[in-house]
């Protein structure tokens, strides 16, 4: 039997710098994709992206965070951390596609919201509060996917879904385990050991019941094998989209407010 990776490598394969972004697995999912650009109040930021995609003759809303693969890429993506921009960009195509009755997917992979002086400014804990709640009561199916690092309010921010996938090496928590050792033990150097606390991991996030399903990865990370990993998340949003197309919206809704109601109490008596 092959050795268990500990939360730690899983965390360290996520970071990846070659790891596949949201818009490799959207380039290889999709038939066509055209992207969608700004929150028509302050700028586009390019720490999400948006947009329209088809796939199998259906058209879903995308709403992805996105990392670069170099500094220059990384500077441009504002490395992966969404300023308050992204997520009313989001929205606004949130809200869209609610009005022209298309699915979401949203594909999670963040450190975390930006956390710099500008970002709180402009209103960054508003902004991901109201996403969350208007999440919360969108009126189409919602498929959020967790592909590598899955920390804090901003992956929350669009998080809040009907089915919630994660890949096998991603990992999904309240932050990064660093800030996690940092803030409880005050000693950073211990984020090894806070991975493993924190229970990240998408084993332990399925058993908890806070996801709905783990996406298994080549062996070494989805980076071995990009078509094959994206041909994976291809079947399982088919399949996730089957099960939620037929849903009364009244219903889809209650679903959606009992399964995160359910979520927060089942870990309070973990």
């Amino acid at each position: 039997m092959p050795k268990e990776l500990s939360a730690w490598d899983k965390l360290t394969i996520a970071r990846e710098p070659d790891r596949p972004t949201a818009l490799d697995y959207i380039d290889n999912i999709f038939d066509e994709f055209i992207e969608l650009h700004g929150d028509r109040q302050f700028s586009d930021d390019k720490a999400i992206v948006c947009g329209l995609a088809r796939l199998n003759e259906t058209n879903f809303t995308i709403i992805a965070e996105q990392k670069g693969r170099n500094t220059k890429e990384n500077i441009e993506r504002n490395f992966g951390m969404p300023n308050p921009e992204s997520y009313r960009k989001s929205l606004r195509f949130m809200k869209q596609a609610e009005k022209f009755n298309r699915p979401i997917i949203t594909f999670v992979d963040t450190k975390g919201a930006y956390p710099g002086i500008e970002a709180e400014e402009r209103g960054q804990g508003e902004a991901i509060a109201r996403n969350i709640l208007e999440m919360s009561r969108i009126r189409v199916p919602i498929i959020v996917i967790v592909i590598g690092e899955g920390s804090s309010g901003g992956a929350l921010a669009i998080g809040v879904g009907d089915e919630i996938l994660m890949l096998e090496n991603s990992v999904y928590s309240i932050l990064s385990p660093e800030g996690y050792a940092s803030i409880l033990w005050k000693d950073s150097s211990r984020a090894k050991e806070a991975a493993e606390v924190m229970k990240m991991t998408a084993k332990d996030l399925l058993e908890f019941k806070v996801i709905d399903k783990v996406i298994k990865e080549a062996k070494g990370g989805a980076q071995k094998n990009l078509k094959a990993m994206s041909e994976s998340i291809k079947n399982e949003i088919i399949n996730a989209y089957e099960k939620l197309k037929n849903i009364d919206k009244d219903e889809l809704i209650n679903r959606r407010y009992n399964k995160f109601r359910n979520m927060g109490e089942y870990k309070t008596k973990a």
